[in-house]
């Protein structure tokens, strides 16, 4: 009897690469440009908090607005673009994402009010707030399965980069001007160029493939291939039924598939990112304004919170180097839990200055083992019709909890349980994430995207 011969999937093909840095390592380096740019916005939002307070005479309450606009902008475009996304290709979301973000930026400067700043912060948020979603779908969707798990965490070390770059150069810019607006205009320029350079990427064969555009998909299948210098081999391409299109209900039939999928793991992630991302945000942006309170200069401030976000870059190669060791869930669990721990220690040494920085920068570099962890984490556990969404929509829980959970934290958590306590409630949310994600869902090391 004559054996029948396997014909692997074309996904299996692209899985089955050798990682290139000029074939799939320009793809990585792309998205992460788009990565770092988020960064740079979300921690700008910490240089301006103390700067516009000042200039127009701002409240707390008021003050926390104008990182909670952008948030909750982010939250938005987070689920509606990675919507669009898995709809109509990541390339041409991934593009609008950054137009919508560098005008409604731009607009920004010549804002005049905190009513009207914090709109526009909210729509430049609303343009940027796709960005992770979509970039990390068409990344991992590149890149071969043995190389993933960390491919899909060395992205988080862009988040870094950006951060770092909007604490040291905010810096410097305010001790040139002494004015908010150079430092929000600084971020556009390399915003703007990352349009044409992602001219350079092709759309994802796994997206193309599940849309039935069975000859554009052999073109990038048959590219890749080439430029990896691997032999041609034979390969099928599945016919899918029932091929989504975008409407006006898309956004929610996304939401309903995700849910339908996997409950369990979907209540998992969410929690995860939750909790995890928003004591990462207060701190990220509240902590310059707890330093300048605690007797720190505004400078050094804002160069301490730069060294967090600068050393952070370490911390993303740790995780790079330890995932497909340890397994997602086990390294995600005791980073995460020991990064809120941390930050209850900064805020009981606040007053201890030669305690601050060390535990800051620890701190720092803990956490940015954890949320790599996480992101890549999210982007494995579903299919490639929800792959985009369900990150989308866990960025979008986050970026609602990254919004609100500061203002809250500031107006409700401080006055009731101090500094100390509000970081110790924090954490246990933390604590109670990480439980369930055990609880509930699955380890998704070494496998491949399609079996998940």
């Amino acid at each position: 009897m004559t054996q029948t011969q396997y014909v692997p999937s074309g996904s299996e093909v692209v899985q089955s690469l050798p990682w290139k840095w000029n074939v799939q390592g320009r793809i990585f380096i792309i998205g992460g440009l788009g990565f770092m740019f988020d960064a740079w916005d979300v921690s700008l939002n910490g240089i301006l908090i103390p700067l516009l307070s000042e200039e127009w005479n701002l409240e707390p309450g008021q003050a926390a607005w104008i990182g909670t606009a952008n948030l909750l902008g982010m939250a938005l475009g987070a689920f509606v673009w990675a919507t669009i996304a898995d709809r109509i290709g990541r390339k041409a979301a991934f593009s609008a994402t950054i137009a919508v973000f560098a005008g409604f930026t731009i607009a920004g400067v010549f804002a005049t009010d905190i009513v009207v700043f914090a709109l526009l912060r909210f729509m430049a948020g609303f343009g940027l707030g796709g960005a992770i979603p979509v970039d990390y779908a068409l990344v991992g969707e590149f890149t071969p399965r043995k190389h993933r798990g960390r491919v899909l965490t060395a992205m988080d070390a862009w988040w870094p980069v950006g951060a770092a770059l909007a604490g040291f150069v905010s810096a410097w810019f305010v001790t040139m001007w002494a004015d908010w607006r150079p430092p929000l205009l600084a971020m556009v320029l390399p915003a703007i160029l990352l349009i044409f350079v992602r001219l350079w990427i092709p759309e994802s064969p796994m997206f193309l493939i599940r849309t039935n555009q069975h000859e554009k998909a052999r073109q990038v299948i048959d590219g890749l291939v080439k430029a990896t210098g691997t032999t041609p081999v034979q390969y099928r391409l599945d016919t899918m039924q029932d091929v989504p299109k975008m409407s006006a209900g898309a956004v929610f039939e996304q939401l309903r598939g995700v849910w339908k999928f996997s409950w369990r793991t979907t209540l998992a992630v969410w929690l995860l990112f939750l909790t995890v991302m928003f004591v990462y945000y207060v701190s990220l942006q509240w902590l310059p304004t707890f330093l300048m309170d605690a007797g720190f200069a505004q400078t050094q401030a804002f160069l301490t919170t730069g060294g967090m976000a600068a050393i952070g870059l370490v911390g993303a190669l740790v995780a790079t180097f330890l995932v497909e060791k340890t397994g997602r869930k086990p390294l995600l669990a005791v980073s995460a839990v020991v990064g809120s721990i941390l930050l209850v220690l900064v805020a009981a040494f606040l007053h201890v200055p030669a305690a601050v920085l060390p535990l800051v920068l620890i701190y720092g570099l803990i956490i940015q083992v954890a949320i790599p962890v996480m992101y890549a984490y999210a982007s494995e556990v579903y299919p490639t019709s929800l792959r985009s969404s369900g990150f989308g929509w866990a960025s979008a829980v986050s970026r609602i909890s990254a919004g609100i959970g500061p203002l809250l934290f500031v107006t409700h958590l401080i006055p009731t349980f101090g500094l100390t306590g509000a970081f110790t409630f924090a954490a246990a949310t933390v604590v109670v994430a990480v439980i369930a994600m055990f609880l509930l869902a699955p380890e998704t090391t070494g496998k491949d995207l399609q079996d998940v």
